[in-house]
């Protein structure tokens, strides 16, 4: 489902971002042009921090989509569903580059909207706003570029990739409940299958009426911006106990499990007290927490958090669990080693 999603959505923004090219007779300096004379602030388009103009956001928001990234479930099954380390690399190295591709695509369908939808008044309701809103802007390009055909096929695709999402978030999320939260942590392996089916069904429901929920409250955000939030959960939750596992000795569960906790916990606050939601969605007049995206400050108490605990932990489990890094390191290079050994 993945791969042909991905298929499917490379070769719609391809050919969308050729269409553009052709409009501006492939000429990329004729659309920066036509965008900085039509769009309200100019030729400040062009300029760096029209997304965020403070700092310590401009950091934050650029530490969550770099380290994020390493935490997503869909990059870190690319270390973990191959048979060595040549394999990884090349994993990663061909999900990396048609990472980067589509976002080389984004600049020309963004740059070609602001002139083929944004002084179009077909696009636009009767207040003068875009349809749908700002996140209905490709959808609209593509109608532009393509006609009804090409609007359908974007929109299909559009459709394929939420359900993608859902069903990939609906399964993971309800497993982890039934099965490592419910049957090995609450009833200590002791539970039946009919018991973490029944919990599995359950916990489906509740995830999915606040997805509902959620979306209902934040449907006026840009999905760009919510992107950038769930990168930086990640990079708060994931990214610091993967990194300390491969590089720090020291490590132990307990560190690793309260440094996630403590990124999770501070990153969902800090986030609900952040100008994104305390103003934006609860309308309160000015936010407890000056900063829209929190993974500088998350992600610096998970490491502190997973440092912490693990220090201070002088249980015989924490040692033996210390003992084993070495030992651990040691057979994956021995492994590594022999697989390319079988293949001379």
């Amino acid at each position: 489902m993945q791969i042909i999603k991905a298929v499917l959505l490379l070769s719609g923004t391809s050919f969308m971002a050729f269409m553009v090219l052709k409009h501006f007779g492939f000429s990329t300096e004729a659309m920066f042009s036509a965008a900085t004379q039509v769009h309200a602030k100019g030729t400040a388009i062009m300029a760096p921090g029209g997304l965020l103009s403070n700092p310590i956001d401009a950091i934050s928001l650029g530490l969550g989509m770099m380290f994020g990234t390493a935490g997503l479930p869909h990059i870190l099954m690319r270390f973990f569903t191959v048979s060595d380390a040549k394999e990884a690399r090349k994993s990663v190295f061909y999900a990396t580059g048609f990472i980067g591709y589509f976002y080389l695509l984004l600049i020309l369908v963004g740059f070609g909207a602001i002139v083929m939808v944004g002084t179009d008044p077909a696009y636009r309701d009767v207040n003068g706003a875009i349809i749908g809103g700002g996140n209905m802007i490709a959808v609209h390009l593509a109608q532009a570029v393509g006609g009804n055909l090409f609007l359908g096929f974007i929109s299909a695709v559009a459709f394929a990739t939420i359900l993608a999402v859902v069903a990939g978030l609906a399964l993971s999320g309800a497993s982890a409940v039934s099965h490592d939260l419910y049957a090995c942590v609450i009833r200590k392996g002791q539970a039946s299958e009919k018991e973490e089916m029944r919990v599995s069904r359950i916990a489906t429901l509740v995830i999915g009426v606040l997805a509902i929920i959620l979306g209902l409250m934040f449907e006026s955000q840009n999905i760009a911006f919510l992107s950038g939030l769930v990168l930086a959960i990640a990079a708060s939750v994931n990214f610091p106990v993967l990194f300390l596992s491969m590089y720090w000795k020291g490590l132990t569960t307990r560190g690793a499990v309260i440094g996630s906790m403590s990124g999770l916990v501070s990153a969902i606050v800090l986030l609900v007290l952040s100008p994104a939601v305390w103003v934006n969605v609860l309308h309160n007049e000015k936010a407890l927490f000056p900063y829209s995206n929190p993974a500088l400050f998350s992600m610096s108490l998970a490491f502190l958090g997973a440092w912490l605990f693990s220090v201070t932990d002088t249980s015989a489990r924490a040692a033996e669990e210390r003992g084993r890094y070495l030992a651990q390191f040691i057979r994956s290079m021995t492994g590594i080693g022999a697989a390319g050994a079988s293949k001379h």
